[in-house]
């Protein structure tokens, strides 16, 4: 297999039939990348190109942005990890605890993720605590994580429903129901707006002010710079999550989501985003017994803003586009499908002026696809982040190459 173009970070693609998501798409398609970002993309040979740029012949091949999968434990949960370590199951209110701290940038999982075509991933922590902890957005390629970091925090994770009953519940801790999970939350805001009183009468008094971690989080929630990422599947869930939204004023966003189609007019006058999924999986608690394919195209035709997630490791991060495959097989449009995918999930986290789609400006993660990426045979033949190749799947041999983030310094 020849090497891969890891040293570079511009390119020049020809031939593709080149998919933006945002526009029309393209065939024979140019996409040229310049210094990690996209600088052009056209028919033919419109696109000018500058002299020795590297070229790559892609003829037959479709080429999409990568997939943003906005719901993940990459790296937090390990595969094959005997213990839990995506839930902090010792306090309620973890706002203070960040993802980031947690992740790992060898865990297999990343290198799933590339080869099904994902470039960006939410990582959060779990749903075991009314409030879990804060989101990091990463590129799924790196050698540090503060490398790989896109956004950081990118919400603040939280829980209702059965995850955090049976966490505490069964200890004899609050919360043990659903309104004790209400209560924390509740509990929490209020701290949060007392201690913005003490804080501002503090400073303006230039007095010593012991700073709360936990709060100082909670209050760019109220403050409306961190969305409130909200887990919830029954329908009387998300009307307790839209409820304390309304009560304290922050920007909501619904994950998960099962039972949402039940409320999809209320979600959209709301302007609520809908993170939905994972689809491919078992009724394995009560909350999920109304668990369907057809809810993604219910959600997308009420006009819900609307991703689809895997909640890797729940369902494989890889078969993010099969199940958005399974979706168009249960009624959603086949571009909306992309773009729950791409640019929605981008603009539910605030990036789509970096990902999510091709067009000049934005970062250079790309995928070359055998063929339609929504055709469960087609597979991720060549990945590019900022540019840089750093896999590669080759069909002969039937085996991949990922780049090594530690050798391109050395």
């Amino acid at each position: 297999m020849p090497a891969l173009l890891s040293d570079t970070k511009s390119v020049v693609l020809r031939g593709a039939y080149v998919v933006p998501v945002e526009g029309d798409a393209v065939a024979g398609g140019t996409v040229l990348i310049m210094d990690g970002k996209i600088a052009a993309i056209g028919p033919g040979t419109q696109v000018e190109v500058p002299p020795h740029t590297p070229a790559i012949d892609i003829t037959g091949t479709w080429v999409l942005p990568g997939f943003v999968e906005a719901h993940t434990h990459l790296g937090v949960g390990e595969e094959g990890e005997a213990v839990d370590l995506i839930n902090e199951a010792t306090d309620p209110n973890g706002a203070r605890l960040r993802a980031l701290d947690g992740i790992n940038p060898t865990d297999t999982g990343f290198t799933d993720a590339l080869s099904g075509g994902i470039t960006t991933a939410a990582i959060m922590p779990g749903s075991a605590n009314p409030i879990g902890g804060q989101v990091a957005v990463v590129k799924c390629w790196g050698r540090t994580t503060d490398e790989m970091v896109v956004l950081e925090p990118a919400g603040v994770k939280s829980a209702l429903g059965e995850n955090p009953l049976g966490s505490y519940g069964r200890r004899d801790r609050l919360p043990s129901t659903r309104f004790g999970s209400a209560a924390v939350i509740r509990d929490a805001f209020i701290k949060a707006q007392n201690y913005r009183g003490h804080r501002d009468s503090a400073f303006d008094a230039h007095v010593p002010f012991d700073r709360d971690p936990t709060l100082d989080v909670l209050l760019r929630v109220l403050d409306g710079e961190l969305p409130w990422l909200q887990h919830a599947h029954r329908a009387d869930d998300i009307a307790t999550a839209i409820r304390l939204a309304d009560e304290f004023g922050y920007r909501l966003v619904i994950h998960h989501g099962t039972e949402a189609h039940l409320l999809a007019d209320l979600i959209r006058q709301r302007d609520i985003p809908v993170v939905s999924g994972p689809l491919m999986m078992s009724r394995s608690k009560v909350e999920l017994r109304h668990l369907s394919m057809r809810n993604p195209a219910i959600l997308a035709r009420a006009g819900v803003r609307l991703a689809l997630t895997t909640d890797h490791s729940t369902v494989p991060v890889h078969f993010l586009a099969h199940q958005a495959t399974l979706a168009v097989k249960e009624g959603l449009d086949r571009a909306e499908a992309l773009r729950s995918i791409t640019v929605n999930p981008a603009r539910i986290l605030g990036l789509e002026h970096r990902v999510g789609a091709i067009k000049p400006g934005l970062d250079a993660d790309l995928v070359v696809w055998s063929g339609d990426p929504l055709d469960v045979m087609s597979r991720a033949l060549r990945v590019f982040i900022d540019g840089r190749e750093v896999y590669r799947y080759d069909a002969e041999s039937r085996t991949a190459i990922m780049a090594d983030p530690h050798r391109l310094r050395l």
